[in-house]
């Protein structure tokens, strides 16, 4: 069984070092005798080179060795402590210039020990124009290596971040940043080299591992279907899914009123940007679930010729409203044909949460009542709307605006997704002209509700004063003798 590479390196490492500097102690041990046998040889073959050049050079060769075995253990130690300390992976081409650097003083000090009379300086300088010729031969590679050079003092990704590169969308992980090119794995397990220059000059879209990054993913239903449920119900199944951050909550809002339904988007936020693909085939299952369970609908391509368009009313389910309707104290001296009546008048309205129903100042000639769902009602003090009571299923507003058509008094706000059943002034003159005794009933109703019943016969005279003051608003509002 095999070790772990990991664990090879060591034991590699101390066997190489041990070759070498065992190497070493006999080329120095035993230097007269190497050199007289050196001395042989050459002059058996008729050269004329000097033993001690040849022993030297070997020394040299030996030594480098030795120095480039402790530059990479000088690389691993250093760079190990930086990613114990600090939890970070220093890039391959950083530690491959640590590495050249440490390598090259090295080699010089060791040069210029064996061979003190050498001008390295000179040496360098000799050669200037073989170095502008091997310049110009390795313009790519020199340019690929500054370029990583640049990427790697800028930092703008790391192993392990999400990129997206250049005009062919190369999208990958960022597997290896070497000398001459940046190594990505695309979501397809294809392996994409970039090069550095190339990198540098084009636009890189960068997905950060550590960072939250996120996903939108479309869908759409029919417009018959309720907003407010819809953008619920996504928001709760996309929530539990999988690599979904529980941090951020997820966010479903509307992006278009298409022809076919309403075209919504979902914004989620992924712990591994690396598995997004994956996940956002999952977000679009838990999508198909949660439309399934809660009778939600996908829009399909259709075309609808609308020849005439009618406001909701009570029409083909009048039962329901008839029921809200009789329940509704102001409206309880009415028969049930009178309020079958009013309830095929009705029409029915749908608010979003935070809507405003009606407002303060308006005016108007109707009445609501809380048919599904809760409003607010709201005054304003000092500029800004305090709410002063919370109505119901059942409960009722603005009536006094079907009766007398004073001004609206109070502004009304939707607290979640509500249905109000609006009753118009020709839907109550109606029942007014079927019946007018409903007149002087229904203003009694509405003075208790607006002052409340008096204990005492001096009050209760005043009371009875204002309802028949309100009697004749009512009588004349709706044009009754």
């Amino acid at each position: 069984m095999k070790r772990p590479r990991s664990k090879n390196k060591p034991v590699i490492f101390l066997v190489a070092a041990t070759v070498v500097v065992l190497a070493l102690y006999l080329v120095f041990k035993f230097h007269t005798q190497l050199s007289d046998l050196l001395n042989s040889i050459m002059a058996g073959a008729g050269l004329s080179f000097d033993p001690r050049t040849v022993i030297k050079i070997l020394q040299l060769v030996l030594f480098a060795t030795l120095a480039y075995l402790i530059v990479r253990a000088l690389n691993t130690a250093v760079f190990g402590l930086v990613r114990l300390r600090r939890d970070f992976e220093a890039p391959t081409l950083v530690r491959n210039i640590f590495s050249i650097i440490a390598f090259t003083a090295l080699f010089f000090i060791i040069f210029t020990q064996i061979f003190p009379d050498v001008n390295l300086g000179a040496l360098f300088t000799t050669s200037a124009i073989f170095g502008v010729i091997l310049g110009l031969a390795l313009q790519d590679t020199l340019g690929n290596f500054f370029a990583g050079i640049s990427l790697q003092a800028d930092r703008p990704f790391q192993v392990g971040d999400v990129i997206t590169v250049g005009a062919n969308q190369h999208t990958g992980v960022v597997e290896e940043i070497t000398w001459r090119a940046v190594k990505i794995r695309t979501f397809q397990n294809h392996v994409v080299l970039i090069s550095n220059s190339t990198a540098a000059k084009e636009p890189i879209e960068v997905s950060p591992r550590d960072n939250l990054n996120a996903r939108l993913v479309f869908f759409n239903t029919l417009y018959s279907d309720s907003p407010a449920k819809a953008i619920h119900v996504v928001r709760e199944a996309v929530r539990e899914a999988d690599n979904v951050s529980q941090k951020i909550a997820p966010v479903v809002r509307i992006r278009n009123m298409g022809e076919s339904g309403v075209d919504y988007e979902v914004k989620y936020w992924l712990e591994d940007y690396a598995k997004y693909n994956d996940t956002d085939a999952l977000v679009r299952q838990r999508i198909w679930y949660a439309f399934r369970r809660n009778n939600l609908s996908f829009a399909y391509p259709t075309r609808t010729l609308l020849v005439e368009r009618t406001p909701k009313t009570s029409g083909g389910d009048a039962a329901p409203i008839v029921e809200r309707l009789s329940a509704v104290d102001i409206f309880a001296p009415l028969s049930t044909e009178e309020t079958t009546m009013l309830a095929q008048a009705a029409t029915s309205h749908v608010f979003a949460p935070g809507e405003t129903v009606i407002r303060a100042g308006d005016p108007g000639s109707s009445m609501f009542v809380v048919h599904n769902g809760r409003v607010a009602v709201q005054l304003t003090e000092n500029g800004r709307p305090r709410t002063v009571a919370t109505l119901s299923e059942g409960a009722f507003f603005g009536e006094m605006a079907l009766f007398t058509g004073e001004p609206r008094t109070a502004s009304i706000v939707a607290l979640e997704e509500t249905e109000v059943l609006e009753i118009g002034h020709q839907a109550m003159k109606l029942v007014f002209d079927a019946n007018p005794d409903l007149v002087e009933s229904l203003s009694h109703i509405i003075t208790e509700r607006l002052q409340g019943l008096a204990a005492s016969e001096d009050q209760g005279a005043a009371d009875r004063d204002e309802s028949a003051g309100l009697l004749s608003a009512i009588k004349r509002f709706f044009g009754l003798s």
